[in-house]
């Protein structure tokens, strides 16, 4: 069912010579909508109930969470790295990628990954393969979830999701943002099932879409 949603490129091609995809422009409408959504409840949470969020350049903890995205956001992201990324930049994603698959596999529960001799897992930090140096290298085409995650209370809450032990509170996450932009989530929705997809069923991990969007072996089976 996932090819009536298909790219319209194959996973070799790159370069600034690439057009903009029916993805790309959807995003292209949409986003910029989300992103104004967000900020006008931001100034909203701030002006009637004197909440902004703790959130800030740096710092990046929700970037090591399980984030999920759908078909089309997945397609955007390749396109947008094949038309602007080099060579070198895509192998060095390549090597992320594949280091937090077998990260994922690797973990109680999961079936046993293929690990290389060649990949280290040992000093791995687990993270969204897109984060270098603390700087998400996809920000313009980053998904909604991404646009509309924001939280209220210090960041070490945050750092805490991640770790089994700790026993911090969870992170006071501002819901209403999130409410804010469900119209343009719904919008990406019904772009989706006109498609005849199950948006529902096209929902998956980020590095999870990022291997089958950019034809790379190790990608997860559909």
């Amino acid at each position: 069912m996932l090819e009536k949603f298909n790219s319209g490129m194959t996973p070799q091609e790159s370069g600034a010579d690439i057009p903009l995809a029916m993805q790309e422009n959807l995003a292209n409408a949409v986003y910029p909508l989300v992103d104004a959504a967000v900020a006008s409840e931001m100034d909203r949470l701030l002006s009637e109930e004197g909440i902004s969020p703790s959130c800030q350049s740096g710092c990046d903890h929700c970037c090591r969470y399980h984030i999920v995205i759908n078909i089309a956001e997945a397609q955007i992201l390749a396109h947008y790295i094949r038309r602007e990324w080099s060579a070198e930049q895509i192998a060095e994603l390549r090597m992320r990628t594949h280091q937090w698959h077998e990260w994922d596999n690797s973990r109680p529960g999961r079936p046993s990954a293929i690990i290389t001799e060649q990949t280290d897992l040992s000093n791995y930090d687990h993270c969204c393969p897109m984060l270098v140096n603390g700087i998400c290298s996809v920000y313009p085409v980053r998904p909604v979830v991404c646009r509309t995650h924001f939280v209220s209370s210090h960041p070490r809450f945050c750092c805490a999701v991640n770790d089994p032990e700790s026993t911090e509170d969870a992170p006071l996450v501002l819901k209403s943002v999130v409410t804010a932009a469900n119209p343009f989530v719904m919008a990406i929705r019904e772009q989706i099932e006109n498609s005849g997809l199950d948006c529902s069923r096209s929902n998956m991990l980020f590095p999870q879409w990022l291997a089958i969007e950019m034809g790379w072996e190790f990608a997860i089976s559909i």
